[in-house]
């Protein structure tokens, strides 16, 4: 099962890892904010050690290394006129940066016909760099390819007997909390919260979520499946295929900021799955056959996301990811910027999922993941719908990756 973000089978676009109550409790180490409750008046603080999470690991250090063409396989095989569109598209958000200016003026003028053209393209104005990651003496080039896709779910406007689950937009008794004013080493790290009489106090969780009265009118739409609402939620984006025929896009809004909790390994934890089982099929094929058990599984993870909703758009494309362009299927991936800035290409050596069939492509870094950390990683986006589900949910493989930098500029700095 592959783990980018929040997602089951991979990615939420750039949603953080740790909930904020759960990253005080690092910060501070103290469990429920204690050292903070003085200071920002979060007076509803108390002990709770269970929703503290161990601190992340150190993220190794990107090293890039100087590569020849000749290096990346594959590279004259690719079909590469396929990433061209993705390409145009980061030109749009990153051409007037001062690294892209000359490529992406050139990309704009440019109409390439066959992926030849591409190749010389991209050859012609960048400069491909091996990826690896440094951990003391050693830079390690092999790292994890996963993958994430767009699910499409089936709902109506208002609720009935076959359309009973609702998705919410984000209510209005949800607070972010800004701790970075009082602690800049907190900057970046926002707090959900509600207020209860004059205390501030954690938002509800996904069991205690039916007890909100100001979520009443909010609903977006209702689907047909409860768990797929959860899937929808672990992706973080995807699109739904109303009663009326329309289809629609919701996207991230927000959080109720608890961590999230994998269903698959709670399955596993209670003995009901084996770790190899814990995949999107598997966990179906448990709920269909354990049907009173379904609210407990989804109460296993307290992290509820509320969205936005946008037009369908071009059903050809993607949703947009972290870079605000649109995401395409196959030459799209979710990075570290940290280590690989968003809108570069990147060429990819990994194999197809559950297999060892080659797949050496060229691909953009145009989306961002909570679990996507570190130099070799990558969650290549796969698309709308059940086979891309299945692409996506079986993609846990090894492989490499090649910065391809602007011809003459300063390297990212690790």
């Amino acid at each position: 099962m592959a783990e980018a973000g929040r997602r089951l089978t991979s990615r939420a676009p750039a949603r953080a890892r740790w909930c904020g109550w759960a990253v005080l409790c690092d910060w501070a180490t103290l469990c429920g904010c204690a050292a903070l409750c003085g200071c920002v008046a979060l007076c509803g603080c108390a002990a709770r050690p269970t929703i503290c999470p161990p601190p992340a690991p150190p993220v190794p250090q990107a090293e890039y290394r100087s590569a020849r063409w000749s290096d990346l396989p594959g590279w004259t095989a690719d079909q590469m006129k396929e990433a061209w569109p993705a390409l145009l598209e980061s030109c749009n958000a990153v051409g007037a940066r001062a690294p892209w200016q000359i490529p992406c003026a050139a990309a704009q003028a440019a109409h390439p016909a066959t992926s030849q053209d591409v190749r010389a393209f991209v050859e012609r104005y960048f400069e491909p760099y091996s990826i690896g990651a440094r951990a003391g003496r050693r830079a390690s080039r092999d790292g994890l390819i996963t993958g994430y896709f767009e699910p499409l779910l089936h709902g109506a406007r208002s609720p009935s007997a076959g359309f009973a689950t609702p998705l919410y937009s984000p209510p209005p008794d949800l607070l972010t909390v800004d701790l970075s004013s009082v602690y800049p080493e907190l900057e970046g790290e926002r707090v959900r919260a509600r207020l209860e009489g004059n205390r501030v106090v954690p938002y509800y969780s996904r069991a205690d979520l039916a007890h909100d009265a100001s979520l009443k009118g909010h609903e977006l739409v209702w689907v047909s499946d409860a768990l797929d609402a959860l899937f929808l939620e672990i992706q973080g984006s995807g699109r739904v295929q109303l009663q009326s025929g329309e289809t629609i896009r919701l996207h991230y809004a927000d959080e109720n900021g608890y961590p999230y909790r994998s269903i698959g390994r709670y399955l596993v934890d209670h003995g009901e799955l084996k770790a190899q089982d814990a995949t999107m099929l598997g966990i179906r094929a448990w709920a269909r056959s354990h049907p009173s058990g379904v609210q407990a599984l989804l109460d296993a993870d307290p992290s509820v996301v509320f969205f936005r909703e946008e037009p369908l758009g071009d059903p050809a494309l993607g949703p947009k990811g972290s870079l605000g362009v649109p995401l395409t299927p196959g030459r799209s991936v979710a990075v570290d910027p940290a280590s690989v800035p968003l809108g570069a290409p990147v060429f990819l050596a990994t194999t197809f999922p559950d297999s060892g069939v080659r797949l050496e492509r060229l691909v953009v870094a145009e989306d961002t993941g909570g679990a996507i950390r570190g130099p070799v990683r990558a969650d290549l986006f796969w698309g709308t719908g059940a086979e891309a589900a299945g692409e996506a949910g079986d993609m846990r493989q090894s492989g490499r990756m090649w910065l391809l930098w602007p011809k003459g500029m300063p390297l990212p700095a690790p």
